[in-house]
């Protein structure tokens, strides 16, 4: 598996963050506390990290990055009834313009967490 510990970890700190806020909050809450909470367990963690879309060689737009841990895993929040095709295009790209390999979609709506984990 891919980072196989590292996603262990990120994994752990979402559900942590799940469980103290609980469900329907808006998405900024749990972007900012998992950040804090990913920062607290050691992980260099980038917020909002920006990552150029190139196009035959010219900068034609700026995609953020939710999270970026260690700058080796994309995590992209959410906070919605359900995860749609078009939150897991969104973190495929994320994926392809940054270089990563590794991925998480996380959707804290629901009673229980909601996450995917996508390899490229």
């Amino acid at each position: 598996m891919v980072h196989e510990k590292l996603s262990y970890k990120i994994i752990g700190c979402c559900m942590e963050v799940h469980s103290l806020l609980g469900p329907g909050l808006l998405e900024q809450c749990y972007h900012n506390a998992l950040y804090y909470e990913l920062r607290e367990k050691g992980l260099f963690t980038g917020y909002n990290e920006p990552f150029n879309v190139i196009y035959k060689g010219k900068t034609v737009g700026e995609y953020l990055a939710d999270l970026v841990v260690e700058n080796k895993v994309i995590i992209e929040l959410k906070s919605v009834k359900s995860l749609s095709e078009v939150h897991i295009s969104q973190l495929l790209n994320y994926l392809h313009i940054s270089g990563c390999h590794l991925g998480f979609l996380i959707n804290f709506q629901d009673q229980s967490l909601e996450w995917k984990r996508f390899v490229v």
